[in-house]
Order: C-alpha cells, then sequence, then structure tokens
C-alpha cells in the first residue's frame, strides 16, 4: 500500500494535466457542444478518476519517471560478507563445475515516506467520509420530518408534469419546513422535497418548472453521478484540481437540466424560466447533502446559467453534426491518455502475461519446493505449450540477481567491449571473498565463477546510457535501472519475473532480438553446462543475498534435444538459504520427472 501511495501521486499529476486538456477542449468547442455533451464529458473523468484503483498496465513504464522508482526500492550496496555456494549440477557429460557465488547487499527499511502519505490519504478521507456522514444524518432527519404532499394543486401539477415527461414510476413528493430549494434524492428510491414557502407562495408556472428541472435529473439518473461525485471526492480530497473538476461538473449537470428542459418548453417560455431562477436567488441555497440535486447555486452558476437560457437556441441537424463531432474528438483525446494513467497506477511487481498460447497448464510441483516459496516455469517450443507452478509467483518480478549476466554479457558482445574471439578482461587486484575472482577472466570463467566484478566492467565501458538503451530493447523485465550502477541487478531496482525469464531466453535462442549469430553462440556457449548425445543443457544461476541472508534463488536455462526445446525457469524465496543452488536442485527434480532431463551423479 506504501508502494501504491506514490504511483497514486504520479497518477494525480497526470490526472491533473487532463483535467487541464478536458477544460481546454470544452473551451475550444463550447460553440458546437451541447450543455449534455459538455456534462458527459465529465462522466469521462469519473472513468478516469477510477483507473489508478485498477489492477492493470496497458503498456510500459516511461523512463522520464524512473528515477522516481527510487522511492519504491532502496539501493543496494556492496558488503564485505559473502557467499560461496559451488554445486555440482548432476548434469551428464558436464563440461564444468556450476558455481554460485554471491556477494551479500545491505538492505535499509523500506523508506516511511510512502507510509507517511497512505497515513495521510488515510486519514483526509476519514475526515472526509465524516463530513459526508453528517450531511448524510442532516438529510436523513429532514427525511423523517417531512410530509407526504397535501396541496391539490401541486399534485395535480406534479402529476401533470409527471405525464409531460412520460414518466410512469411512482416517485413520492414531500413537503418540509428545512429547506430552502427543491431536492431530489435517492437512485433506487427516489423521492422529491419541496420547501413549504414555496408551496405556500404558490404561484403554477414557477412550481411546474421547478419540478420540470428536478425531474429531469431523474430521468438522466443525475443520482448515479452524485454518489460517484462525492465518492471521487472522498479518494482525491487532496487534489485541488479534481475538486475544480468536480465542481464544474456539477455546474454543467444543472445547466444540461436546464437546457432539457428548455427543449420541453415554448420560446415564449424560455424567459419565464429564466425569471424563475432569478425570482428565487434569495430563496435558494446550495445544498448541503452530497447525495441530491436541487434547483440551487451560488450567484456565479445562477448567472451562468441565465446566460445559457437567454442565449438557448433549438439546435439543427448541422449543429446537432458539429456538436457529436466535437464530443468525439475529445473524448478520443482523453480516452487516449488512459494507458498513461493507467501505467502509473499498476502494480510494477507482476508482469501482465499476455500469452499467445492457447496450452498453458497449470501444475502442482509444490513437493518439490518444500520450504520454499516460489515457482516453475516450462515452455515447450515444439508443441506450443507452457507448464507453470504458481501463477501467482510466475508472474510476480524480483530481482534477477547473476541471471541478468547472461544479458549483459551479449550487450557487451554487441557492443565489442568483449568479443567470441577475445573476451579477456584483466583482474584490478581487488581482494574478493571468492578465491575464483581474484583472478583474470574470461567470459567463459566469468560465467561460471559468476564473477560480479568482470561484468560491473563491461558495464562500465557501455556506459548506463548504452545499458539501458538494451534492456529496452530486449524488454527485459520492468526496465528500471534507477539503482546503482554498480549493483541495479543485485537486490536493486531491476526486476522480473520468471515467465519473463522464459520468454527472453526463448528470444534468445532464435535470436528474435536481430543480434549478430555469432555473440549469441558465444553467450550460449558460456552457460552450456552439459553436452551429450541426450541433447544440450544450458542454464545459469542466480542468488539474491541480503544483509548476510539468501532470500532469493534463481535457475534459469534451456534444454536442447534432437527433436525439441525446453525452456525453464525456477525462482525460491524464503527469509533463508533461498540460493541459486536449491534452485537447481529443485529444477533437476521437475525436468527430470517430466522425462525431459535426466540427472546422473
Amino acid at each position: 500500500m506504501a508502494n501504491f501511495m506514490i504511483r497514486f501521486l504520479l497518477c494525480n499529476v497526470l490526472i491533473s494535466g487532463i483535467i487541464g486538456i478536458l477544460l481546454i477542449a470544452k473551451w475550444v468547442f463550447r460553440n458546437n457542444l451541447s450543455s449534455r455533451m459538455q456534462y458527459n464529458l465529465w462522466l469521462l473523468l469519473l472513468g478516469l478518476l477510477a483507473v489508478p484503483f485498477i489492477p492493470f498496465r496497458l503498456i510500459s513504464f516511461p523512463q522520464i519517471f524512473s528515477w522516481l522508482s527510487s522511492v519504491r526500492n532502496s539501493s543496494a550496496s556492496h558488503a564485505d560478507v559473502g557467499a560461496n555456494n559451488v554445486m555440482d549440477t548432476g548434469l551428464s557429460g558436464t563440461t564444468n563445475w556450476m558455481n554460485d557465488f554471491a556477494l551479500s547487499v545491505n538492505k535499509d527499511t523500506p523508506s516511511v515516506t510512502g507510509y507517511i502519505l497512505l497515513g495521510i490519504w488515510i486519514v483526509g478521507m476519514l475526515a472526509m467520509m465524516i463530513l459526508v456522514i453528517k450531511s448524510s444524518l442532516r438529510l436523513r432527519i429532514i427525511k423523517r420530518s417531512a410530509l407526504p404532499l397535501q396541496n391539490p394543486e401541486v399534485r395535480r401539477l406534479y402529476n401533470k408534469c409527471l405525464n409531460e415527461m412520460k414518466i410512469t414510476r411512482n416517485i413520492p413528493v414531500y413537503s418540509t419546513a428545512f429547506l430552502k430549494s427543491p431536492i431530489i434524492v435517492g437512485f433506487l428510491k427516489p423521492c422529491i422535497y419541496l420547501p413549504i414557502h414555496l408551496i405556500s407562495d404558490y404561484h403554477e408556472s414557477d412550481m411546474r418548472y421547478m419540478l420540470l428541472h428536478e425531474l429531469q435529473h431523474y430521468r438522466h439518473k443525475d443520482a448515479i453521478a452524485n454518489y460517484l461525485m462525492n465518492f471521487a471526492g472522498v479518494l482525491y480530497w487532496f487534489n485541488p484540481f479534481v475538486w475544480f473538476a468536480l465542481r464544474e461538473m456539477r455546474n454543467d449537470r444543472e445547466v444540461a437540466c436546464d437546457t432539457s428542459v428548455l427543449k420541453m418548453l415554448e420560446e415564449d417560455d424560455y424567459e419565464n424560466y429564466g425569471n424563475t431562477l432569478i425570482n428565487f436567488i434569495e430563496k435558494v441555497s446550495i445544498s448541503p447533502f452530497p447525495f441530491a440535486a436541487s434547483l440551487s447555486g451560488n450567484m456565479k452558476q445562477i448567472k451562468r446559467r441565465i446566460i445559457n437560457i437567454a442565449s438557448y437556441e433549438k439546435p439543427t441537424f448541422y449543429k446537432k453534426l458539429k456538436g457529436m463531432t466535437a464530443f468525439i474528438l475529445t473524448t478520443v483525446l482523453i480516452m487516449g491518455l488512459t494507458p498513461f494513467i493507467s501505467t502509473y497506477a499498476a502494480d510494477e511487481s507482476h508482469y501482465q502475461w499476455k500469452s499467445s498460447s492457447e496450452n498453458i497448464s497449470y501444475v502442482d510441483f509444490s513437493k518439490y519446493f518444500g520450504k520454499y516459496e516460489g515457482s516453475f516455469v516450462l515452455y515447450d517450443l515444439g508443441n506450443d505449450a507452457w507448464s507453470i507452478h504458481d501463477i501467482e509467483h510466475a508472474t510476480l518480478r524480483v530481482a534477477p540477481d547473476s541471471t541478468y549476466k547472461i544479458y549483459d554479457a551479449l550487450f557487451g558482445l554487441e557492443e565489442g567491449v568483449i568479443t567470441p574471439e577475445d573476451s579477456f578482461i584483466a583482474w584490478n587486484g581487488e581482494s574478493y571473498p571468492f578465491e575464483a575472482w581474484n583472478a583474470d577472466q574470461t567470459l567463459q570463467s566469468a560465467m561460471t565463477s559468476s564473477v560480479n566484478w568482470y561484468f560491473q566492467t563491461v558495464d562500465e565501458q557501455l556506459g548506463a546510457s548504452d545499458v539501458y538503451s538494451y534492456v529496452q530493447e530486449i524488454g527485459y523485465g520492468n526496465e528500471n535501472m534507477s539503482g546503482d550502477f554498480s549493483s541495479y541487478w543485485m537486490e536493486s531496482s531491476l526486476e522480473i519475473s520468471p515467465i519473463e525469464q522464459v520468454e527472453l531466453l526463448t528470444k534468445l535462442q532464435n535470436n528474435s532480438f536481430g543480434f549478430a549469430p555469432e555473440n549469441i553462440n558465444a553467450v550460449k556457449d558460456a552457460i552450456c553446462l552439459s553436452a551429450s548425445d541426450a541433447g544440450t543443457f544450458y542454464g545459469k544461476t542466480g542468488t539474491g543475498r541480503v544483509n548476510g541472508q539468501d532470500i532469493n534463488g534463481w535457475f534459469v536455462g534451456f534444454v536442447e534435444t534432437e527433436d525439441n526445446t525446453y525452456f525453464f525457469a525456477t525462482n525460491i524465496g524464503a527469509d533463508r538459504d533461498a540460493t541459486g543452488g536449491n534452485a537447481t536442485e529443485i529444477t533437476m527434480s521437475i525436468l527430470s520427472d517430466m522425462n525431459i532431463w535426466v540427472s546422473q551423479k
């Protein structure tokens, strides 16, 4: 929820901008849009205000705001503590040992900024809800004190208005001494409440106009919009642009109702309708009730409505056509901006998977995982079939740790920092906790021993801009490199899900990236764990070690057999002992039981 607040604030920046665009569009098309169309445009905004609370993601998170993710992800820094986990893969024909070396990184407790903002937001909502409840209780008291309409003249006029508007539903009418303006309340059980002073000062035409106005609110289901507007006001209590938009929406609603009434009247009655508003300015007031629609308004609003009435002309077909065109253009513009709000609202911690394959099996491999939470993902290329254990974790993005080195090496090869023929990088003499790291390296040895400094050197020579360009080009996970450049892939900002790991491995094998084939082959050679008559086994481990504890274990790769290729990714998580080595053991057991690759000691 703390992370949500950061995303929510980003959404509010965009929403405020969209409100500005909507206001500009309304002004540009003011002579073309009817009053009802102008009001309906605000209904689009109500839909946009719901987007931040919808858990989906339409497009990639733009880099322009990626630095803000640093609020959500604590920067990782190197520590002196390390882990050395060397394991026998148990693979027949293994060409080398697979070393699961991992340096520990230190992580501070999550930033309290998000929690503080969350607390302020909740307190504000509670205060707003108290005000709404208070107003609702006042309305409840008025409803209890109200009496059914007794005046026969007003009742006859009311029934005539119902017939005139062809409303067959029985909408009760009550009189009360506690209101200055007529209101209509309720959606499921609508009721109209008339002030006693209006009944006692009965004037048929004035009462008719007021009744027609309230019934227009019923006809256009304004009660629903009332609930939505007040709900939006509670959620967005801190955003002045939203409050301004909601106020304008209420104003446009009243103007739209006025116009609907004018359509029912003769031209000679337009002036009388306007005079009714003017004559009752001193008697009406802004409704203090959040779920009621009324004839009331402040002086500025009444003035606007009078001007609308004075300038009203029944629209011609050509004007209606221009209005509809302007409405559609504005709608397309506003709806076109929705994906941007969705992007910032989306929970980036999960991959929104949209598989083109229709053959997806959700399997239960819990017995292999034991104490670990995690997932196993397998893609059968020949049959275009997926087997997934725990889809929730299969789409969960976590740090790639050393599995990222597969692609980091590819970036270095593409830019010529290293080449398939010459991937040598000299050791800088710094002492590391693993003996294998304290030596000159080639791509093969660096991948085998998961030598961090080798790949950090490649990154330094590439530069952050080029690395990010490649991360974007291949679509690596959340594409977030806002963490420290030396450790952005080590329990920091860059994250990827098991399903994305498999998708990327498939593209690597097929060279969907369009990279040099010799560079693809060089990377494949570096992660080749076994080659025999049974096939070729490729894989890379990764371990996330935070504050001295192994919390994130990866094993990803693929198996090439004579007639098929299988891509896999296993990820495990726990408070401790979640290593790449343990992820490998789980993977090998599953692959063996699936008769894809039988381990041999």
